[in-house]
């Protein structure tokens, strides 16, 4: 046992041992008991000739009997006195005691073992009458906020350091240093809760906190935080990277690859060298998944470090290029190709090939170098693509300039204009600024940047609506033109360096990445432009509202930005527009600290809970209690052995009734209302199914007037199903097709105003968790009278027959939820059936403790309180029908009454 927690047992109220003196006079008191009466027969004349004058003695009580009474009485005493287990008090001093926890990130992972400690040690400090403060060494959202809590008696620090959370940011050991100097002579100890990692000025800081006094270093051994790095772009594919403390542990990290909607896609596994700090996966996604991906999740670490948020930076679309010369496209320094192909390589998916082969796959974006669109099929395929949202990106040259199609912005003027050489007045051109409503606003235009020749465009009226690039003489360079829900986009000049050396700069790359940018129809930040928070993460990495006190950040600053409480980890920008400030992008490696100079070392997960003893002692002593009680009648005659026989026979009458109660329900189903579910045979999905029918039907008992009995499990083909007003069917892949017999129970249940809740379990964000469901249910309908069925929408009753719900989810969100699409009045207008794929009885789940047994996806508290929701009013729909429909008649029924 540590030093800190040295003592095993401690006790709150010693006082009372004193009593323990008393158990000899308390022996010698019990010592003697009466005697059991004894039966004689009573003939007259021979009791007066044969009566002895013997002196009568009491019996003495038995030893054994007296030293269960003893017993007893010591067990009241020692559960009188309050003992402690894992009590301890080892912290230095008798004064006031500073508290300094580090609730930065890193904490995150930890944190129930960090709040658990604390709280033992202020039990400690509350017992010996010490007074207490807290020191976070986080910087508060607010500025200026002081770092500490004044000094106060320790159990009033119990309900602050409940409701105390980790920060979303690292900690300021520099300013924290500096307040901790303010508390030197104010207190006479420290314990300090570490999170292990070294951070600039953790010297200073350490110095600091030793200068307090004697210190108490509780600290993870070793420490366990890890972290997203910055992903890595290699050779088109996403390579996650994970941080951690070099030579903590070997176990793979988990990474998930989520959508916004909470899907995972994938799952990969960073395996860790031995004593290594980085672990990196690649992350097996085609470009269409890829770009649908908003977020990076660590599975096992709960913090702002184990999410890695994606923005329009991350992904990558799909770029088709062709050219008009096929044959030296590629050709080095020369082809039409060679340099858009080393522009967009490291940004974007690139694909060759024919127009018609190009077009046929999702495409994002498609580039036509010098290359003519023909009339006919081949137009009328581009031209369904740019209306569907593409974009299509045109170089001239002498091929379109001598022969232009349709496909263009603007309309050219016939020939190409040239500029500078023996033959020209005029010397090549440099590019002018970009116009504020360009794409390419911001970017700065190097002076070495020339046009030597171009296409000119038609001086239409409207032209200066139509240009995003131009020359200094006022030309236009670059064009655009919307066409239905895509856009057309033509340089004026060559893909290669025949006519300018544009693709010979870097503003080359720059602008053909923003304009792929536009292909998702997300523009491209600008310079200066301020990005509000619009979503930030937690210490627990939970995505919400920003707070009050975070700022917005100018577009050109993320990535340089570190995250603070001004900045916090998360999403800034209009919807259109996001952008995304990671914790990791502001780390480079994880190193850990070292320990404060002179303070005693305790490991973290040492620190062992206390545990009150006096319940079980007193129970202990009432059992002896209860034990002298028998025996003591027992020695008196006053228990005969009818007597017992009749009270173990009334217990075991008890036991079996109580029984007999609980197998009633299987046996007699109409005695109460039952939730039941359908058998699958498989032993893992009908154990879910019960226990999740059970949460349910206990919340539903708590929060409602309804109430309901134990779950039952039904065979369809064997049991009568019209006892049960709600019917819950998980799909299993594995299960028997049904029998000719099942289908006619299941119809007839249905028909009769049963409902039918049929889950298949790996939908929305739980996408491929259990394939080939969706075949079973299809396989289901071709055989099972299901009506058509429509979305449920907050239209329904069931939205509003309880709660008023806008979401349904499970265990998993994000799938829709089918009802019944049109109006039954022979079923009073309730939808026989309910379809839905988010693993419903998962998130109802509860153990025998009444703890939920199945974590949610993607999480949250308020995922699984809409899902009981969800499931409450599942059975006040199955109990009340179309009641909350009627009451939109209740005016009209009224106003009828009236007359």
């Amino acid at each position: 046992m540590s030093a800190l927690f040295s003592l095993p047992v401690t006790f709150a109220a010693p006082w009372v041992l004193l009593a323990l003196a008393a158990l000899p006079v308390l022996w010698w008191l019990l010592r003697v008991t009466p005697p059991p009466p004894r039966r004689e027969s009573f003939p007259a004349i021979r009791l007066l000739a044969g009566l002895a004058s013997d002196e009568e003695t009491a019996a003495r009580t038995p030893w054994w009997l007296l030293a269960l009474r003893i017993l007893a009485a010591a067990l009241i005493i020692l559960g009188l006195a309050q003992p402690v287990l894992n009590a301890g008090n080892g912290i230095p001093g008798t004064g006031p005691v500073l508290l300094v926890i580090d609730d930065g990130w890193a904490a995150a992972s930890e944190w129930p073992r960090v709040t658990e400690a604390a709280n033992s040690v202020l039990a400690q400090l509350s017992r010996s009458g010490r007074n207490a403060a807290l020191f976070l060494t986080a910087p508060a959202a607010e500025p200026g906020a002081s770092f500490a809590s004044p000094l106060v008696p320790a159990s009033e620090l119990r309900s602050r350091l409940a409701g105390l959370t980790p920060k979303p940011w690292p900690v300021d050991r520099s300013a924290a240093a500096e307040a901790l100097r303010a508390w030197k002579g104010k207190v006479s100890a420290a314990v300090y809760f570490s999170d292990g990692l070294d951070t600039p000025n953790v010297r200073v800081f350490a110095e600091a906190l030793a200068g307090l006094g004697p210190v108490v270093e509780i600290r993870p051994d070793p420490p366990k935080a890890r972290v997203l790095l910055p992903p890595a772009d290699e050779k088109g594919q996403l390579v996650v990277r994970v941080g951690q403390v070099p030579g903590t542990d070997t176990l793979p990290a988990q990474v998930l690859a989520e959508t916004a909607d909470g899907r995972s896609l994938a799952e990969v596994s960073a395996v860790f060298s031995q004593g290594g700090g980085e672990a990196r996966a690649v992350l097996p996604l085609p470009p269409e998944l890829r770009n649908t991906l908003s977020e990076l999740v660590l599975k096992s670490a709960a913090s702002a470090g184990g999410h890695w948020l994606l923005d329009e930076r991350w992904r990558r679309r799909p770029v088709g290029l062709l050219a008009g010369d096929l044959a030296g496209a590629e050709a080095p320094l020369l082809g039409e190709l060679y340099y858009v192909h080393r522009a967009l390589a490291p940004y974007a998916e690139l694909r060759e090939g024919t127009l018609e082969s190009l077009l046929e796959q999702p495409l994002s974006v498609l580039v036509l170098t010098d290359r003519v669109v023909n009339p006919g099929a081949e137009a009328e395929r581009l031209d369904k693509w740019l209306q569907a949202g593409g974009v299509l990106i045109r170089f001239a040259g002498p091929r379109s300039a001598a022969h232009p199609d349709s496909f263009l912005p603007v309309a050219l003027l016939q020939g190409d204009r040239a500029l500078g050489g023996a033959l020209s007045w005029s010397k090549p051109a440099h590019m002018a600024p970009f116009p504020a409503n360009s794409p390419f606003a911001g970017l700065s235009v190097p002076e070495e940047v020339l046009v030597n020749r171009q296409v000119l465009a038609d001086p239409a009226p409207d032209i200066a609506q139509h240009v995003w690039a131009s020359l200094t003489d006022g030309t236009p360079l670059v064009t655009f033109a919307a066409r239905g829900a895509g856009k057309i986009v033509l340089f004026h000049v060559t893909a290669n360096a025949d006519w300018s050396n544009l693709p010979l700069s870097g503003l080359f790359v720059d602008m053909l990445r923003r304009l792929v940018a536009l292909s998702a129809g997300i523009p491209a930040a600008q310079g200066n432009t301020m990005l509000a928070p619009a979503q930030t993460l937690d210490g627990f990495g939970q995505l919400g509202a920003p707070p009050p006190t975070a700022t917005a950040l100018a577009a050109n600053a993320f990535g340089r930005t570190p995250v603070s409480p001004q900045h916090p980890p998360g999403l800034y920008g209009p919807e259109n527009n996001r952008q995304a400030l990671n914790l990791g992008g502001s780390i480079s490696a994880l190193a850990a600290s070292a320990p404060v100079p002179g303070a005693r070392i305790e490991p973290l997960g040492r620190v062992l809970p206390e545990r009150a003893l006096a319940p079980e002692l007193i129970a202990a002593a009432v059992i002896v209690l209860a034990l002298d009680f028998f025996v003591s009648l027992g020695l008196r005659g006053l228990l005969r052995l009818r007597r017992v026989a009749t009270l173990a026979a009334l217990l075991a009458v008890c036991s079996f009734s109580a029984h007999a109660a609980e197998g009633a329900a299987d046996k007699y189903p109409s005695l109460g209302i039952h939730l039941a579910y359908v058998i699958t045979g498989d032993p893992q999905i009908d154990q879910i199914s019960r226990m999740g029918l059970q949460g349910l039907s206990e919340y539903v008992n708590q929060r409602t007037a309804a109430e309901l009995a134990e779950p039952v499990a039904v065979a369809p083909a064997q049991d009568d199903l019209s006892f049960y007003p709600l019917l819950y069917w998980p799909i299993s892949t594995e299960a028997p097709p049904l029998s000719a017999r099942a289908l006619a129970a299941l119809n007839d249940y249905m028909a009769r105003g049963g409902i039918i809740l049929i889950d298949t379990r790996g939908g929305g964000s739980g996408e491929d968790f259990n394939p080939g469901a969706n075949a079973v249910l299809v396989s289901i309908g071709k055989v099972l009278n299901i009506p058509p069925l429509v979305p449920l929408t907050t239209d329904h009753v069931l939205a509003r027959a309880f709660y008023l719900l806008r979401e349904f989810p499970g265990r998993y969100t994000g799938s829709p939820v089918w009802v019944q699409r049109d109006q039954d009045r022979a079923n009073d207008s309730v939808s026989p059936v309910i379809i839905g794929a988010n693993d419903w009885a998962a998130a109802w789940a509860v153990d025998s403790e009444g703890r939920n047994v199945y974590a949610v996806i993607p999480g949250g508290a308020r995922q699984r309180l809409l899902a009981y929701r969800f499931g409450v009013n599942l059975v006040m729909y199955a109990l009340t029908g179309n009641y909350k429909g009627d009451q939109v008649h209740i005016p009209a029924i009224l106003e009828r009454l009236g007359q």
